[in-house]
């Protein structure tokens, strides 16, 4: 890794714990986590008490991985953000805490949330 590369990924990992410093899920208001890699975006919901998944997507994921063929990634991001909302309405979740690891609220990250504040999730 360079030393610039290595520079961001420092300062990600500081924000990232900054934000987990005062951001925690529970079983009613889970967290809602984006990790984000050069080529995925994955989002998963978490109850921090009983440290359990209670629901993840990514463009990974089966369900969606014909959907996201052929499209840019904050096209793809937009449907994990959809998707992602719908595990969470499907278990009985309204209202999560937007945990976006670190990363600047821009671009994919911006487009996961505001699709799934779309599809039905508060933040």
């Amino acid at each position: 890794m360079t030393l610039m590369g290595k520079k961001r990924a420092e300062d990600r990992a500081r924000r990232h714990r900054r934000i987990r410093r005062r951001l925690s899920g529970t079983p009613e208001v889970p967290r809602l986590a984006v990790r984000r890699t050069s080529k995925h975006i994955y989002a998963q919901l978490v109850d921090d008490t009983a440290g359990k998944s209670l629901g993840f997507t990514s463009t990974l994921d089966p369900g969606i991985r014909g959907e996201v063929a052929g499209k840019s990634k904050t096209e793809r991001s937009k449907l994990v953000g959809k998707r992602i909302a719908e595990i969470a309405k499907g278990a009985g979740i309204e209202r999560v805490a937007f945990d976006r690891g670190g990363h600047i609220y821009h671009g994919r990250v911006r487009a996961l949330a505001e699709s799934a504040r779309e599809a039905g999730l508060q933040f």
